[in-house]
């Protein structure tokens, strides 16, 4: 039996084909959008590649997808709140930053764009990304409009410039019944965009689970 590899294409296969998320821990981020069907799809393909995921979810996100789908597809609890600690002495969950490989915001609103841009961090979502110090991958999705807008055009500038990672959205069929530019990246390209992240880069040393 071939062994599965890490993003570097190393070992029997070879390839992004074949890669293995193995040990790697991500962090995906959740805001409110008909995206969020495809950020399953790719949550999905990252479990199965091996990654441990953990979803955090806006208040906004919930409205169009449960977090029972997403616990069902990482077998983890997922995180909708600062102030629902249960057992953690960690009610901002910023352990979790500690522990991850790669923080994914998919689908990224304008507001969710806007707010980390302006260093804003009134939720969980924006408080634990504004603590990672592991690579962000941003998703955006949005009507053509609000991508064309210059505030939102400055607000991914400042982001790319900051050292995030834009994930261009994709021209086609959009929730508000036009044809544009503002339809976020597919599942596959979200893969695709992981493991070159990741590439040549191992997995963080762990004392514990994630």
């Amino acid at each position: 039996m071939s062994q599965p590899t890490h993003p570097d294409g190393g070992g029997a296969g070879g390839g992004a084909e074949s890669a293995s998320l193995s040990d790697y821990e991500l962090i995906v981020g959740v805001c409110g959008g008909i995206a969020s069907y495809k950020t399953a799809s790719f949550v999905s393909a990252a479990v199965q590649r091996g990654a441990g995921v953990t979803v955090v979810m806006t208040a906004a996100a919930r409205k169009f997808v449960t977090p029972l789908t997403f616990q069902s597809l990482t077998g983890r609890r997922v995180f909708c709140s600062l102030w629902n600690a249960g057992d953690s002495s960690d009610p901002q969950h910023l352990r979790l930053t500690e522990q991850a490989d790669l923080f994914i915001i998919a689908p990224a609103t304008a507001n969710a764009i806007g707010k980390v841009a302006s260093g804003i961090a009134d939720d969980l979502l924006t408080t634990m990304v504004m603590s990672a110090d592991c690579p962000v991958l941003i998703a955006p999705t949005m009507n053509t409009r609000m991508w064309d807008n210059p505030i939102v055009q400055r607000n991914v500038s400042a982001l790319q410039q900051a050292g995030y990672e834009i994930v261009p959205p994709g021209e086609g069929w959009l929730a508000c019944r036009t044809v544009g530019k503002g339809r976020m990246a597919e599942p596959e390209t979200l893969l695709a965009r992981t493991l070159e992240r990741l590439a040549n880069r191992p997995p963080r040393k762990r004392s514990g689970g994630a």
